[in-house]
């Protein structure tokens, strides 16, 4: 096209200019824009071929993204390859293929909260547990995150940089399908296995042109991590609550995506997550709503009578979860939704006496239940039982059950929180909450 052709020219022109202006950080991000909207139009047109920027990454996991950082895999530009250079590339990609040996993995990325972890750990699992399946992941990151908070600030450190590439972008900006494939590396860019940790709706940010990308690439599995907070029990709803028989938001916004995603034909399927915690977490307050109180020797204010359960899950017992449909991809697909969490539920009450036993803090006179009707004040859970277990995970998927329980993973969470938050007293935390809904 006219538009593709016009961006191409812009993009040689400079890249002939003097050697000291390539230097220029503002140069190079021009440079890339103009390469990727040539590429994008190109793509979108499927009239004209370009060049394009790669990266150092296995291939399936190039990137371009002019308004991002590339953190894994050096960016450099390249005119386009010989006829030989093509033909030997088809070769090797094609053996690969035949032998089932290029297996990539795209894994999309929130800017953090509750599950802000998910990706960092997933992608750590998929290379460990499963490198018959997975050699090569791409996270595609939303760029709102904080590079200086966990767990995006060991990106660099933790992850190998010849196995995952790190591609920054807006993930709320509402881009179609074209721009997305060009973004991750031109019209040959293809992903086998997909985990979306981001969308929130067919309509909101990229969650269309991901799913429409993927159904271009012909993925083998689309594995969207949703939420719990879809479920909606009514009066005869049992607990735990269970995939096939409590209601949900149909109105949700994860549900509207779910059923695109299904109605396009996408090997299909849906995690639904609790309360998640983890040593490299980017959202604390469940768990520090107990330690604030017990370290200021408060009350802690439990609605009800304590005894309702939760799922508090450490964050690589989520990525085993979230992996374990590559056991059995059939089964994953015909089943679809699973819930994700761990089997060892524990009360409100249970959490405060385990977090008042490694503060070393006798439990006598501390918790203090309250009428629900009075409201949550900041208590960090619903002030009645909803939680989930990871039962039709264990029976369809083969799912071992977690390595961690909260019991043990208290004693590193104490440590680190007394590194976070410690010698903030009652002048740095709002406690007025508590007090109005002690007082009755």
């Amino acid at each position: 096209s006219q538009v593709a052709q016009t961006h191409l020219t812009l993009a040689l022109t400079l890249f002939s200019c003097p050697l000291n202006m390539v230097k220029s950080k503002v140069f190079t991000e021009l440079l890339l824009s103009h390469i990727m909207l040539a590429s994008a139009f190109t793509i979108h047109n499927e009239q004209l071929s370009v060049p394009r920027a790669k990266t150092t990454a296995s291939l399936g996991t190039k990137a371009i993204n002019p308004k991002s950082l590339v953190r894994h895999g050096s960016t450099s530009l390249s005119m386009s390859p010989s006829k030989e250079e093509e033909a030997a590339e088809a070769a090797r990609v094609e053996a690969e293929l035949q032998h089932g040996t290029r297996q990539s993995a795209l894994i999309i990325q929130n800017k953090g909260g509750g599950h802000g972890e998910i990706g960092f750990q997933l992608a750590k699992h998929l290379l460990s547990a499963h490198p018959s399946k997975i050699d090569s992941i791409t996270i595609l990151q939303d760029q709102a995150c904080d590079p200086d908070e966990e767990p995006f600030k060991s990106y660099m450190t933790d992850l190998p940089e010849d196995k995952v590439s790190i591609v920054e972008v807006d993930l709320n900006f509402g881009m179609q399908d074209y721009q997305l494939q060009a973004i991750l590396g031109g019209r040959d860019a293809s992903f086998d296995y997909v985990w979306d940790n981001n969308s929130k709706g067919v309509d909101e940010g990229c969650g269309k042109a991901i799913c429409d990308c993927a159904k271009l690439w012909d993925c083998k599995l689309f594995t969207y991590i949703s939420s719990a907070g879809i479920y909606q029990p009514d009066d005869s709803t049992t607990f735990p609550m269970d995939e096939e028989n409590t209601p949900i938001k149909e109105s949700s916004g994860q549900a509207q995506f779910e059923s695109y995603a299904t109605s396009i034909g996408l090997p299909f399927v849906s995690f639904r997550p609790q309360y998640i915690y983890g040593v490299k977490s980017n959202k604390w307050s469940y768990i520090d709503w107990y330690f604030d109180r017990i370290c200021n020797n408060r009350k802690l204010p439990i609605p009800g009578d304590g005894t309702q359960k939760v799922s508090l899950t450490n964050s690589k017992d989520v990525a085993s979860l979230l992996a374990s449909p590559l056991y059995d991809e059939e089964k994953a697909i015909e089943q679809r939704y699973f819930n994700c969490g761990t089997d060892g539920l524990v009360s409100y009450d249970d959490v405060a006496k385990l977090c008042m036993d490694v503060a070393g803090v006798s439990i006598d006179g501390k918790i203090q239940h309250y009428d629900a009707s009075l409201g949550k004040a900041k208590f960090p859970f619903r002030l009645t039982d909803f939680y989930v277990a990871p039962n039709m995970a264990k029976e369809k998927l083969g799912w071992s059950g977690p390595k961690h329980t909260l019991k043990e993973d208290l004693k590193w969470y104490y440590e680190l929180y007394k590194s976070r938050r410690g010698g903030l007293g009652e002048k740095d935390i709002d406690f007025s909450a508590d007090d109005e809904v002690l007082a009755g």
